[in-house]
């Protein structure tokens, strides 16, 4: 990483002058980032998927984070651009469809199920709720949440869009971060919108909002939670994955207001 006195003169070069020169240097200077958030991912992904191609799309996520980072606001550019690079890494990974099809739609069904679920009994629904509604047994519910764990990797890095398509991009996890606007219906918009992920969270069982945040935002990787946690990696997996269909189901509506790229 670049030592101190250096990455702040190197931020002042391409501020001040728009130096090509600075700005290459500081993605070689970030360039670990890229890796450190790349092999997180690349942990919860099958075999067919390569390291560098994680990182290629990674790469783009710095560059990114380089050109919009303010330090104005007070953020900590190792905390902004992780959120970016993961963005741009798992962008990738869905632009080139790398899950298999069958998988998709019994991750889309089971999504389908918790949301009417969350609508019909005004909560999170239980395991036991959830396999019911499946037609299958509690294990078989378990076995599936496996199944359809790589579908909820990185799904808080998920893009979420205002209305106008001008309007710069807003990630799940952007919400945990205190954006400006000159908009003010915007404002309004993601201010809500952070208001009821929290409550969603704040619903969740303690076990998984210990999950969901030792891996989005303290960095843990799921077997590292599961040494935490004393259970196993798999265990982790399934846990985090029924958070996030939970969370989905709970915040089914703003994907109508804000609405999903």
């Amino acid at each position: 990483m670049i030592d101190k006195g250096r990455e702040e003169q190197l931020w002042k070069d391409y501020r001040q002058g728009g130096s090509d020169t600075a700005r290459e240097k500081l993605i070689v200077g970030y360039s670990p980032l890229v890796k450190y958030v790349a092999g997180r991912v690349a942990i919860g992904l099958p075999p067919n998927v390569e390291f560098d191609d994680l990182v290629s799309y990674g790469i783009f996520g710095l560059m990114d984070a380089i050109d919009k980072f303010d330090p104005e606001r007070g953020i900590k550019f190792e905390t902004y651009a992780i959120a970016r690079i993961r963005g741009a890494i798992m962008d990738g990974l869905r632009s080139n469809d790398w899950i298999p099809r069958s998988v998709r739609q019994k991750a889309k069904s089971l999504e389908k199920i918790c949301i009417e679920l969350e609508h019909r009994l005004g909560r999170y629904a239980t395991d036991q709720e959830i396999s019911d509604s499946l037609h299958i047994p509690i294990e078989e519910f378990y076995r599936l949440l496996n199944e359809v764990s790589c579908t909820a990797l990185s799904s808080l890095d998920e893009i979420w869009l205002t209305k106008n398509p001008e309007d710069e991009n807003v990630r799940v996890l952007d919400l945990v971060e205190n954006e400006d606007s000159t908009d003010p219906v915007k404002q309004i918009e993601i201010a809500e919108l952070k208001e009821a992920l929290a409550k969603a969270i704040d619903a969740l069982s303690e076990r998984e909002k210990t999950v969901i945040t030792l891996y989005y935002y303290e960095g843990l990787t799921l077997k590292e939670i599961g040494e935490t946690l004393s259970i196993s990696e798999s265990r982790v997996s399934q846990i985090h994955t029924k958070a996030i269909f939970r969370l989905q189901g709970r915040l089914a509506r703003w994907r109508t207001v804000i609405g999903v790229l």
